[in-house]
């Protein structure tokens, strides 16, 4: 794969770390609790989780305004919590209750907001590609300076319909950014064994779409990435792809066991790469806080999962009278 892009210094200030920390923390400890909770046979059927690529989405969140929107797919709760969703909502809807964002009946893949502009969360591989698209017309047909997200992954790339989408948003030239989330394997097959391809992001060249690749475990990286992808949208010269290599610590879902790499392999990228402890560490160095501090964030971020976890199990379930109702109406 091509050489992803890292920050060269801390380009942040001591909010913005603390805040970046403090956000990626709170996907992470979510996560580790959604895992938890499936174990315990208390959230059902698919569940993947975000841990290891928390940089992501917090690092482009840094780089949205309010108005802008996301979609993404089945690996969804960072994002919904990156762009401000309740954890609450989130977690009452994993376990199926009516407090949930879709009241129950989405389940982890399909939840939304409108409040939040997140449209999504789609179980069906790379079908949100289009929906992105289709949110930066809208933008361009009201003429607001509006961009979306559209997020997928590395297996998805490979998806007919992203390149249809690449097609018709150079030809109506729409403000969006096309976000590949490449955590180097597509459920259990690595890249090296799914594509030729050096990269995916230089595909867009067949369509003249401008891109790049940015280390994906560098929130500091992926935010100037993302600051500069919107700035191109918002002129009008959109769309833009971003290549953002990460990875994932855990298995495609909670029902992969992940024996197609070695643990070896993964407990190198959490010692080595994690983009907390990375963010951590510049804290810490540059005597911005404290251990002591971040421990206390870390105390304050484990109190909110554990109140989302309570208030999940807590939700009622909906109500059978409701089953073929409007959940938006």
């Amino acid at each position: 794969m091509a050489t992803a892009k890292r920050a060269a210094k801390p380009n942040a200030s001591k909010e913005e770390l603390l805040h970046y920390y403090r956000e990626m923390l709170l996907i992470r400890r979510f996560e580790e609790k959604a895992g938890q909770l499936y174990g315990m046979g208390l959230i059902n059927g698919f569940c993947h989780l975000y841990i290891g690529q928390e940089a992501v989405v917090v690092g482009l969140e840094a780089s949205a305004k309010e108005g802008d929107q996301r979609v993404t797919s089945y690996r969804d709760h960072g994002h919904m919590l990156a762009c401000g969703m309740d954890p609450k909502g989130v977690m009452a809807e994993l376990t199926g209750r009516e407090g949930g964002y879709s009241r129950g009946k989405g389940g982890s893949m399909h939840m939304f907001s409108k409040e939040k502009e997140f449209y999504g969360g789609h179980g069906i591989v790379g079908a949100q590609v289009p929906i992105g698209a289709g949110l930066a017309f809208a933008n361009k047909y009201r003429g607001n300076d509006n961009v979306s997200f559209a997020y997928f992954g590395d297996g998805a790339a490979n998806q007919g319909q992203v390149y249809e989408t690449y097609n018709m948003a150079e030809i109506w030239n729409l403000p969006v950014v096309f976000v590949i989330e490449n955590n180097q394997y597509a459920m259990g097959t690595s890249v090296k064994r799914s594509t030729h391809s050096k990269s995916f992001w230089e595909r867009g060249a067949a369509y003249g779409i401008k891109g790049e690749a940015v280390d994906g475990m560098d929130v500091l990286a992926v935010k100037a990435a993302g600051q500069k992808a919107v700035e191109i949208c918002r002129a009008g010269d959109g769309p833009y792809i971003l290549e953002v290599n990460t990875y994932r610590y855990r298995g495609h879902s909670m029902s992969d066991p992940a024996k197609y790499r070695t643990r070896e392999e993964v407990q190198k990228m959490r010692e080595e790469r994690d983009p907390i402890e990375a963010v951590k560490a510049i804290l810490t160095t540059g005597k911005h806080a404290s251990d002591e501090e971040l421990k206390e964030i870390d105390k304050e971020i484990k109190a909110i999962i554990n109140d989302a976890a309570k208030f999940a199990q807590e939700s009622p379930e909906p109500s059978v009278d409701e089953l073929f109702t409007d959940i938006y109406a």
